[in-house]
C-alpha cells in the first residue's frame, strides 16, 4: 500500500467525514454542524462528500462512475465531471457507508479519493509522474524505431540485403515492445475493463488501434509471407503513442493549472496546525481535530485553518479569496481574521471561534465545489452523444475493414486503425467544460464566485441588466459630500466638533461624519452630559481646551433638533445642522452638513462600459423615487422606478423577460431574493447575505461594482471559445473521418490529429485564465461621473478628508 492513501475502510469513521463532505438535506442543501460537536451522528442527517477520481479520461468515464455510484443503495444523487475528475455523491449514513459507494467506483475500474484530504494531491502528482515517465519512454522508443526505419525510406532497391532489412525489423519489435507494455498499458488496461464489464469508453477504439498494429507489425516480422505481409508499421505506432501521450500530458498540465485553480482554492486549509495543550507547548495536531475554544499557533506563509481572534502577535493578512481585495490587511492583537487567509508577516496565536461549516470560506468552498460538478447544456449535450458516437466509430473501423479487405488484409487492418484514432471525440468532451471551468476559475480569483455554471451561458446573452439601488449602486450607510461654515469656525475644526459627538451614535448619519473625520484630530473637544434624542440629534456639553473658559452647550442633529430653519435650497437627501450655545447668547449655528447615499464612485464607469456593450441598463428600487432619480442622473441610467415592493420588482422583471429580453438582475440579496431568482442570470454582493443562501448565479465577494460588466465580458468570450472549439472538433472529424476511410491518413498522421485536436481545445480554454483589462482594478470612471462638493457659499472640504470622500475607491 501506498503510505499517503489511506485504507478505504478508516473513512467509514463519523470522524473524518467531515475532512471531506458536510451534513446536508436530502436534495443536497447544506447544513450548519453544531457548534463545537465533538462527533457527528451518523443517522442525523444525509451527507455530500466530494471525492477525487482516478482512471477516468473521458465523458464516457463519467457517465459509467455515475451509474456505478447510483446503483448503490443509500446514495441518493451522483454527479461526476470529466474536466475536472471529481465526483459529488449525496449518500444516507443510516444506509451506506463510504467504504461501499467507493468500492462500487473501484468495482467499475477506477479509484475513488477524498477530496480535500493530503493525499489525494500526492496522487495527482503521481498520476502526472507516471504519466510524464509513459511519454519519455515513448519518446525514447520512438527516435530509436525511426533511426532503424530510415534506412527502408532511403535505400534504393538492391541497397539492404534481405538479412540487414529482417534485422532492423526484429530491432524495431525489441524497442517496441517496452512502449507497449509500460507506455500503452493504461490504454489496455481500461479496454479490458470495458469489455470485462460490456461498455465502451474512448479508450477502446484508441487501444484497439495499437493492438491492431502492433500484431500486424508483429506477423510481419515473424511471417513476413503471410496474409499479412511483410510490411510492418513499427514507425507509425511509436510515433502515433508519442502523439497521443504528449497531447495528454499537455492537456494534463494545462488542466491542472486552469480548472484545477478551483480546487488549489478549495484545498488552501492547513492539513494540520500547532495546538497548545495543557502544559502550554504547542503540538501539532490535524486541523480537523481542532474544536471551539482552542488557541493555535500559525506561522508565516500558512492559512489560518478557522475563524478566530488573534491573542498574542501583530501581523498582515490576505483575505483576497473572501474579499476580491489584494491588498493585505493589518491584524493586530483582538482583529479577527477569517479561515482560509493566510498570514503574510509572523506568527500569531489565535483563539479559535468558528470551524468547518461555521466559516465564510466554508461556504465559498461548497459554492465551488457545487459550480465545479455542474455540466452546462452543451457539455450534457457532448455527454450524452459520447457512447452512440463511440459505438458508431467501431462499426465505421469495421465497415472501412471488410470494404479494403479483400484488396489487401494488412492495408485494410491499417485502414480500420486510422478510423478507430482518429474518430476519437475528446475534442468534443472537453469542447464546453474545460473553457467554463476556466472562465470559472478566472473569476475566482477576483472575487466573484460562480454558483452555477449555466449562468455563464446565461449571461453572455444578456441584453438588459436591472440594478437595485440601495447598497448595490449605493455602499451602506451615507457619506459627507459639503461642509458650509456659517461662523470662523473653519470646516476641518467644524467637521472635527461633529465628529467628537457623532463618535457616540450608531445613526447612519453619525456613522457618516464620523468616518469622514477618522483622519482629524478632535483632541481640542471635550464632550461630557452627552444625551441623544432618538432619531432626531445628539445634545452636550463641550470644552474647548484652547479656552478654557469657554463652556457652551451643542447640537448636532435635524435642523428641527438644533432649534433652527431647515435649509430648503440644499439638494442633499440629508441635512445635519451643528449649533450651538454660550451662557447668557441666544442658539447659534456653526455648521451644516450635506450627506447623502455613498454612491460608489465606480458606478457611473460601469453603466457607460455596460451601454457601450449594448447592455440597457435599468433601476428597480424599493426607496423613493426622488432619490432613485438623482441616482440614476448620476450613473446615467434613464429608465428607472423607485417605491418598487419586492413582488413589484418581479412583476416588472418579468414584463422585461415577455418582451424577449434576456435579463441580469443584480441586487444586495437580502430582500432581492425573487427577482433574483426570477431573472435569466443573477449577481449578489456576498458581504451583504449569507452565501448559503443567495438566490444568485454569482456571489461578488468583495465591493467592487466593476466586477459586474467585466463578468458579463467573460462570459461573451468563454461562449465564443466553446464555439470554436465545437467547431473545430466538429471540422476535425468532418475532414479526417473520410481521408481515414479512404485509406488517406496513415496512423501516425490520425494519432497526431486526434493528441493535437484535444490540445487546441485545452489551450483554446486556457485563454481565459489571462488577466482582463481592468479586471482587477475595475472599471474606469470618468471624473465628471465623481460627486463634486456643493456649490456656492460652501467651503471647500478640508483636503484630506477632500481626498478620502471624493476620490474613487
Amino acid at each position: 500500500m501506498e503510505p499517503s492513501v489511506k485504507p478505504v475502510h478508516l473513512l467509514d469513521d463519523p470522524q473524518e467525514w467531515l475532512a471531506f463532505g458536510r451534513p446536508c438535506g436530502p436534495t443536497g442543501s447544506p447544513l450548519v454542524p453544531a457548534v463545537g460537536a465533538s462527533s457527528v451522528d451518523p443517522a442525523s442527517t444525509h451527507w455530500e462528500s466530494q471525492v477525487v477520481l482516478e482512471g477516468m479520461h473521458c465523458a464516457a468515464c463519467a457517465l459509467t462512475i455515475e451509474d456505478a455510484l447510483r446503483t448503490v443503495p443509500g446514495v441518493l444523487q451522483a454527479d461526476v465531471s470529466a474536466a475536472t475528475r471529481r465526483a459529488r455523491v449525496v449518500w444516507r449514513p443510516d444506509r451506506v457507508r463510504p467504504s461501499q459507494w467507493m468500492e462500487a467506483v473501484q468495482k467499475a475500474g477506477y479509484r475513488a479519493m477524498p477530496a480535500m484530504d493530503a493525499f489525494a494531491r500526492d496522487q495527482r502528482l503521481r498520476e502526472s509522474r507516471r504519466a510524464l515517465w509513459r511519454w519519455l519512454v515513448a519518446g525514447f522508443c520512438m527516435m530509436q524505431v525511426m533511426m532503424y526505419a530510415w534506412p527502408a525510406y532511403v535505400a534504393q532497391p538492391g541497397d539492404l540485403t534481405g538479412e540487414m532489412e529482417q534485422l532492423l525489423r526484429w530491432a524495431s519489435w525489441v524497442i517496441t515492445l517496452p512502449m507497449v507494455v509500460f507506455s500503452c498499458g493504461p490504454f489496455f488496461a481500461s479496454a479490458l475493463r470495458d469489455v470485462r464489464l460490456r461498455r465502451i469508453s474512448m479508450d477502446l477504439p484508441v487501444a484497439l488501434g495499437m493492438a491492431i498494429t502492433f500484431a500486424v507489425s508483429t506477423a510481419g516480422t515473424f511471417d513476413p509471407a503471410g496474409v499479412f505481409g511483410k510490411e510492418v508499421y513499427y514507425d507509425s505506432l511509436t510515433m502515433f503513442v508519442f502523439f497521443l501521450l504528449t497531447g495528454r500530458w499537455l492537456e494534463l498540465r494545462l488542466r491542472d493549472r486552469t480548472a484545477g485553480a478551483l480546487e488549489a482554492v478549495m484545498n488552501r486549509l492547513p492539513d494540520s496546525v500547532e495546538r497548545r495543550v495543557a502544559d502550554g507547548s504547542f503540538i501539532r495536531v490535524a486541523t480537523r481535530r481542532l474544536a471551539v475554544g482552542d488557541t493555535i499557533r500559525v506561522l508565516p506563509g500558512e492559512a489560518f485553518p478557522a475563524d478566530g481572534v488573534i491573542t498574542v502577535g501583530n501581523t498582515h493578512a490576505d483575505e483576497a479569496l473572501l474579499t476580491g481585495e489584494s491588498t493585505p490587511v493589518a491584524r493586530p492583537v483582538g482583529s479577527t481574521v477569517t479561515a482560509g487567509s493566510y498570514n503574510l508577516q509572523s506568527p500569531v496565536e489565535m483563539l479559535v471561534q468558528g470551524m468547518g461549516g461555521q466559516t465564510r470560506f466554508a461556504q465559498i468552498v461548497a459554492l465551488m465545489e457545487s459550480a465545479s460538478l455542474q455540466k452546462p447544456r452543451l457539455a450534457q449535450l457532448a455527454d450524452r452523444i459520447a457512447r452512440p458516437f463511440l459505438a458508431a466509430v467501431l462499426l465505421a473501423a469495421f465497415l472501412a475493414a471488410a470494404y479494403w479487405w479483400p484488396s489487401d488484409p494488412g492495408h485494410a487492418l491499417m485502414v480500420a486503425v486510422a478510423v478507430l484514432i482518429v474518430t476519437c471525440p475528446c475534442a468534443l468532451s472537453l469542447a464546453t467544460p474545460v473553457a467554463m471551468l476556466t472562465a470559472a476559475g478566472t473569476l475566482a480569483r477576483h472575487g466573484v464566485l460562480v454558483r452555477n455554471l449555466q449562468g455563464l451561458e446565461a449571461l453572455a446573452s444578456v441584453d438588459t441588466l436591472v440594478f437595485d439601488k440601495t447598497g448595490t449602486l449605493t455602499r451602506d450607510g451615507m457619506a459627507l459630500r459639503a461642509v458650509h461654515t456659517t461662523t470662523s469656525l473653519s470646516a476641518n475644526d467644524a467637521l472635527a466638533l461633529a465628529a467628537a459627538l457623532a463618535r457616540h451614535s450608531m445613526h447612519p448619519a453619525s456613522r457618516a461624519l464620523a468616518t469622514a473625520a477618522e483622519e482629524l484630530s478632535d483632541d481640542r473637544w471635550r464632550i461630557s452630559d452627552l444625551t441623544e434624542d432618538a432619531g432626531l440629534g445628539l445634545t452636550a456639553t463641550v470644552h474647548d481646551d484652547t479656552d478654557p473658559l469657554a463652556l457652551r452647550r451643542v447640537w448636532l442633529g435635524s435642523p428641527r433638533h438644533a432649534g433652527l430653519a431647515p435649509d430648503g435650497a440644499g439638494s442633499a437627501e440629508l441635512q445635519v445642522v451643528l449649533s450651538q450655545q454660550t451662557p447668557g447668547s441666544a442658539v447659534t449655528e456653526l455648521a451644516r452638513f450635506d450627506l447623502a447615499e455613498d454612491l460608489r464612485a465606480e458606478a457611473p464607469g460601469v453603466v457607460a462600459v455596460l451601454q457601450q456593450a449594448g447592455v440597457a441598463v435599468k433601476i428597480l428600487s424599493g426607496d423613493r423615487q426622488a432619490v432613485v432619480q438623482r441616482i440614476a442622473a448620476q450613473t446615467g441610467i434613464a429608465e428607472f422606478r423607485g417605491d418598487c415592493t419586492p413582488q413589484a420588482k418581479l412583476a416588472a422583471l418579468q414584463a422585461l423577460q415577455a418582451q424577449g429580453h434576456q435579463v441580469a438582475m443584480v441586487g444586495d440579496g437580502l430582500n432581492d431574493g425573487p427577482v433574483l431568482a426570477g431573472a435569466h442570470v443573477s449577481f449578489a454582493f456576498g458581504r451583504a447575505v449569507p452565501l448559503a443562501q443567495s438566490r444568485a448565479d454569482f456571489v461578488v465577494l468583495g465591493d467592487s461594482l466593476a466586477m459586474v460588466p467585466q463578468a458579463v465580458m467573460l462570459a461573451r468570450r468563454t461562449l465564443h471559445v466553446v464555439r470554436q472549439n465545437l467547431w473545430w472538433a466538429a471540422g476535425y472529424n468532418a475532414l479526417c473521418v473520410p481521408l481515414a476511410v479512404a485509406g488517406w491518413m496513415p496512423a501516425w498522421l490520425a494519432g497526431l490529429g486526434m493528441a493535437l485536436s484535444s490540445l487546441l481545445v485545452v489551450l483554446n480554454a486556457a485563454r481565459l485564465s489571462r488577466e482582463l483589462p481592468g479586471l482587477a482594478g475595475g472599471a474606469s470612471c470618468p471624473p465628471e461621473a465623481v460627486v463634486s462638493p456643493r456649490e456656492g457659499t460652501s467651503a471647500p472640504l478640508p483636503g484630506r478628508v477632500t481626498k478620502k470622500i471624493l476620490e474613487p475607491i
